[in-house]
């Protein structure tokens, strides 16, 4: 059973950047599209960005297109989450997942993953 694992959270001023990571243990993180979702206080969690097994498909929320930027280094088992330009409403607990059907395409609904991590909490002051 794969365990995925955040880190690189914390407080940050508005106009700041923060880079997260994705740590897989117990499996790997290749052959498998994998993604960002974050959840805010008193909201609903929504999908941020995914990528595809090999890194070759990204896709974004319109909210942070342009300013996250999202990457995976299969050797490292490890995926990413440059964040730059960040918001107040950025604010949010960030959590990794991974598909579990090999080669299968990254999605934003958070129904098509089944492995989670934690999360991370990412504070953006103003």
């Amino acid at each position: 059973q794969v365990q995925l694992v955040e880190s690189g959270g914390g407080l940050v001023q508005a106009g700041g950047s923060l880079k997260l990571s994705c740590a897989a243990s117990g499996g790997s993180v290749g052959s498998r599209a994998m993604a960002w979702f974050r959840q805010a206080p008193g909201k609903e969690r929504e999908f941020v960005a995914a990528i595809s097994w090999n890194g070759g498909t990204t896709s974004y929320s319109d909210s942070v297109k342009g300013r996250f930027t999202i990457s995976r280094d299969n050797t490292r088992n490890t995926m990413y989450l440059q964040m730059n330009r960040l918001r107040p409403e950025d604010t949010a607990l960030y959590y990794c997942a991974r598909r579990v059907s090999p080669i299968a395409p990254p999605t934003s609904s958070q129904y098509d993953y089944a492995s989670w991590g934690q999360g991370t909490q990412v504070t953006v002051s103003s």
